[in-house]
């Protein structure tokens, strides 16, 4: 086969032409074009298509914010501060590992020893703005005080977002109301955890 041939596109002998219509010249042709695609029958079955599916009752989409599909338990949203199921205070103990492995640089706390001579978080805030949502922090606290929940409306007009303590704390009538969402992801406490524990031997 010659060079000329690969610039031929019937080389095939089962190549088949398929003759189209020719195209509209003069003006009268053209408006007769128009005509025959704006009445062919192709367009009146797409319209009653779209006027069947709005007058139907089964809407397929969702009513936002009103309904809102269903989220895995280990999606990673906005941050939450559990409180102790006995006392009702706050889990954070201000160790500081959540901010030493945030590989953002997002969160910071300032710690304080208190009356009793206990460390007590003075201030925790959380740069939601830097935040990449990893969930190194909710993985690596010994308390898992630090989670995330499953709020993800998240809206500011200030690039940089601080959350402070106040706001990840779970407030007091959704914990008294026992409606505290435990986090159900990786880290979390096994069902048998009370089990498991071990007592501490006395004699050291």
């Amino acid at each position: 086969m010659d060079l000329k041939n690969y610039n031929n596109r019937d080389v095939s002998e089962d190549y088949i032409f398929i003759k189209g219509s020719d195209e509209p010249i003069t003006w009268s042709e053209k408006f007769l074009q128009v005509v025959d695609r704006t009445l062919s029958g192709e367009l009146f079955v797409g319209l009653w298509i779209v006027l069947r599916e709005m007058i139907r009752f089964n809407i397929h989409t969702v009513k936002y914010p009103l309904e809102k599909l269903p989220i895995s338990p280990r999606y990673r949203a906005l941050h939450e501060i559990k409180r102790l199921t006995e006392s009702g205070n706050q889990r954070c103990i201000g160790c500081g590992l959540c901010e030493k492995i945030c590989i953002s640089n997002c969160i910071q706390i300032d710690t304080k020893y208190g009356n009793k001579g206990r460390k007590v978080v003075k201030g925790y805030t959380i740069n939601l703005g830097r935040c990449i949502y990893c969930g190194y922090c909710a993985e690596v606290c010994p308390e898992l005080a630090i989670t995330h929940g499953q709020d993800y409306e998240n809206v500011s007009e200030q690039r940089a977002h601080y959350t402070s303590m106040g706001e990840l704390v779970t407030p007091m009538d959704i914990f008294k109301a026992g409606r505290q969402r435990e986090f159900e992801g990786f880290g979390a406490v096994s069902p048998n955890a009370d089990d498991n524990i071990k007592k501490t031997p006395l004699a050291y």
